[in-house]
């Protein structure tokens, strides 16, 4: 009887303990198109999935929330912006890609970066050029799992040094 207590309150403790470590974790935002989405990749193999674990695995208590749209402009993103990045979010991966020249909308690269250091978020540029040399799906644009690995491992200090740990 006493043993079963015992183990029940070390097991609401434990959960106490995760929720606030959880509470206190850094929030980073990947904001961007099909890159960042993670295209023909499960979503644990998509880059900010990826990019949580190595961080994580580096000793940082963070949280990388992939807000990335296959297909998305910069116009669209601008437009989400403040739904998709929440109040006490510390830094911001953006990756406009290439669809604003596919689809002729205007680059508002520049709008999103202004509206996010207004509310003293750093962001963090995902230029198309990082994508290149890395392994490719067959559609030659989209990465393959360990393209987004490769990716995240490349993007973890950045990110680490954006927040300040």
């Amino acid at each position: 009887m006493y043993a079963r207590r015992l183990t029940g309150c070390l097991a609401v403790l434990a959960a106490l303990s995760l929720g606030v470590a959880s509470a206190d974790a850094a929030t980073i935002v990947a904001l961007g198109a099909s890159n960042t989405y993670g295209k023909g990749v499960a979503r644990n193999q998509a880059y900010p999935a990826q990019l949580e674990a190595i961080l994580r695995a580096k000793g940082l208590n963070v949280r990388v929330v992939n807000a990335g749209i296959n297909g998305d402009t910069t116009e669209g993103m601008l437009q989400r912006v403040d739904r998709a990045v929440p109040n006490g979010t510390r830094a911001v991966i953006l990756q406009p890609g290439g669809n604003d020249r596919r689809k002729g909308s205007p680059d508002r690269t520049a709008d999103i970066q202004s509206r996010l250091s207004a509310r003293g978020i750093a962001v963090i540029m995902l230029s198309n050029g990082m994508l290149h040399g890395l392994p490719h799906q067959l559609d030659g644009v989209h990465l393959t799992p360990e393209g987004y690995h490769m990716l995240a491992e490349q993007l973890a200090s950045q990110v680490s040094g954006a927040i300040g740990r």
